[in-house]
């Protein structure tokens, strides 16, 4: 059965990629407007069309090789392909964030002017010289070949939910589930994981609908406490590292949304009302500024969650849901503070406020250092411990269900590899209690112990 899907949709992408190209060519050559846009109208379904067919023979494929030797080595791919296409959408769409924000920030408004623009801006880059110009309105003509920058923040948020599925929702009892936290089902919990998105994203568009929205700073206060809210409810309910990332994901749902929603259809708008000669609505270009600026916000916050899964200092302690309250206010203090200083404005306070919002964090999460005096321990002690608790990941030969090859490569095989990694082992084991992952092997409090002990006598092999 999962055979003849599989070969149902492969000839289902080949008949879009086949019309996809059939579409290009022809938005290419033709040249009245009204089919150009719809062409290319099409050509986005089409798009989104493929991406679902492609996600769907990964989910056959998956369904094929669940409990087989070839479960993990399938994950592992995925992960490394959706990783690579994740990080390159999002540099796109980021990019192109961060640029137009600098760009609205350094218009020259008030040098040699035309009265149909709003400002415009010189720049050098890559041997040439650029001239922007910005309309208050809108051209007389509208061109034919017309920029859109939607796609960016499609592929990023598509690729971040195929992401999602793909390290924790598959593996949801090894990743996404602490029982430690709360006990849940896989179906459970996956169910919070993608109803929290929905519900943000209403309670977020409502309140960006209200007349707090009019409003900067109450609505930017508002705005922290609900963030802080969510921060604290994901670390009710998940693993530390699953919570950090849920909180990210949470973020580009509502960034997505943004781009999709509001951003585009008002763009939009805006594009057709200049062809018939109206004058557009300006409130929706408002609304789409104000929901631009706010993706402009929410940017390193997101970036620090991306990268914070990698260091278990971040989300390793039993105030994480607070870490990453403060560390997100501080990265979005720190983008407020370029955004002012590219308009040319001075802020003496809110760098060095964000600064020391991070360096608490950094001091706040540092390990507390036992002053129990050890004992000697022997290798032999600490070695069976990795052996029973740790080897059945990290070998050359995992016989873990998950992962068929050893986590970022780090391996307990031989005593030499042990004594290699005793720092790592130190930080992930003892200090941060992030390993074994939601401690599946059941390590104890006293095993950690022991190899503190070892660790801090040096850690001998004899």
């Amino acid at each position: 059965m999962a055979f003849v899907l599989i070969g149902i949709l492969s000839l289902l992408l080949i008949l879009l990629v086949v019309i996809t190209y059939r579409l290009h060519s022809y938005a290419q050559k033709e040249a009245n407007d009204a089919i150009v846009e719809k062409t290319n109208l099409i050509q986005g379904w089409v798009y989104a069309t493929l991406v679902f067919l492609i996600l769907g023979i990964i989910a056959c494929i998956y369904w094929k090789v669940k409990g087989t030797p070839y479960e993990g080595h399938l994950i592992e791919w995925l992960n490394i392909i959706v990783r690579v296409m994740h990080i390159t959408f999002g540099i796109a769409w980021i990019g192109a964030s961060f640029y137009f924000v600098f760009l609205e920030n350094a218009l020259n408004r008030t040098e040699g002017i035309r009265d149909e623009l709003a400002g415009n801006l010189w720049a050098v880059h890559g041997g040439g010289f650029y001239y922007l110009e910005k309309y208050k309105v809108a051209p007389k003509t509208i061109p034919k070949h017309l920029h859109w920058f939607k796609y960016e923040a499609y592929f990023t948020w598509v690729s971040g939910f195929a992401l999602l599925f793909i390290i924790y929702y598959f593996n949801a009892s090894a990743l996404l589930i602490d029982p430690a936290v709360l006990q849940l089902s896989e179906a459970a919990a996956i169910a919070i994981g993608v109803g929290s998105f929905i519900v943000a994203w209403i309670i977020y568009d409502l309140l960006c609908k209200s007349p707090l929205s009019k409003k900067p700073y109450l609505f930017s206060i508002v705005g922290v406490l609900l963030l802080i809210g969510f921060a604290w409810f994901y670390a009710q309910v998940f693993s530390g590292r699953a919570a950090f990332i849920h909180f990210g994901a949470m973020l580009g749902s509502l960034m997505a949304g943004n781009v999709f929603f509001v951003i585009i259809p008002a763009q939009k708008a805006m594009v057709n009302a200049a062809k018939n000669g109206e004058l557009p609505d300006v409130q929706k270009g408002k609304n789409a500024l104000f929901r631009s600026i706010s993706n402009n916000y929410f940017t390193l916050p997101v970036l620090f969650v991306m990268v914070s899964n990698h260091f278990p200092g971040t989300f390793g302690n039993k105030y994480q849901w607070l870490v990453l309250a403060i560390i997100s206010l501080a990265t979005a203090g720190i983008k407020h503070w370029l955004n002012l200083r590219e308009q040319g404005k001075l802020s003496v306070w809110i760098l060095p406020v964000s600064v020391l919002l991070l360096l608490s964090v950094a001091y706040a999460t540092a390990p507390k250092i036992s002053n129990k005096k050890c004992d000697e321990i022997s290798f032999a002690t600490v070695q069976a411990i990795v052996q029973q608790r740790c080897v059945s990941c990290h070998s050359s030969k995992p016989t873990d269900a998950v992962y068929t090859t050893a986590p970022n490569g780090v391996k307990y095989d031989t005593p030499q590899e042990i004594v290699a990694k005793k720092d790592l082992i130190l930080q992930r084991v003892v200090l941060t209690k992030t390993m074994p992952q939601n401690n599946k092997t059941n390590m104890t409090p006293e095993e950690r112990e022991l190899i503190r002990c070892w660790i801090e006598n040096g850690a001998k092999i004899q």
